[in-house]
């Protein structure tokens, strides 16, 4: 039985959860991911867990946060004066903005709080900090 090594491309159905069991990302209903082992197209913790997986086989692979996206990094969240917000940006909690830093480079953040005076935005990943568990089946090995 062929089993995955680092050069393998792999074609596999997954479903990932958190520790509270909510799925965050599945493949169910669509084509099985497909990536190259050892390439770092995926998470580094993932990527180990497959090592030597085959054909047919089910794993389930849990990852720590710094082998997924890291641990939530407070440095990365930041309370901006709600007077410094333009008019026709959303401030609803959750909404997501793309935001320039002083030197032009563009930064993905989520509304994590808001207050009468602020909105904090948080620039972290929304899966940092977080346990992930998968639950894999390798379909194939090109």
């Amino acid at each position: 039985m062929t089993q995955a090594k680092p050069g393998d491309t792999l074609h596999l159905h997954y479903k990932g959860t958190l520790d509270d069991g909510s799925v965050f990302d599945s493949s169910e209903g669509r084509d099985p991911l497909s990536f190259q082992l050892g390439a770092g197209q995926i998470i580094p913790g993932l990527e180990a867990g497959l090592e030597g997986i085959a054909v047919g086989e089910s794993r389930t692979v849990r990852v720590e946060p710094a082998e997924a996206y890291g641990e939530h990094d407070p440095a990365r969240v930041q309370a901006v004066p709600r007077a410094d917000v333009p008019d026709h940006i959303p401030t609803d909690l959750g909404t997501q903005l793309q935001v320039q830093t002083p030197d032009g480079q563009a930064v993905n953040v989520v509304i994590s709080e808001v207050t009468e005076d602020a909105i904090t935005l948080d620039a972290n990943h929304p899966l940092a900090g977080k346990a992930l568990t998968f639950e894999v089946e390798l379909v194939a090995i090109a």
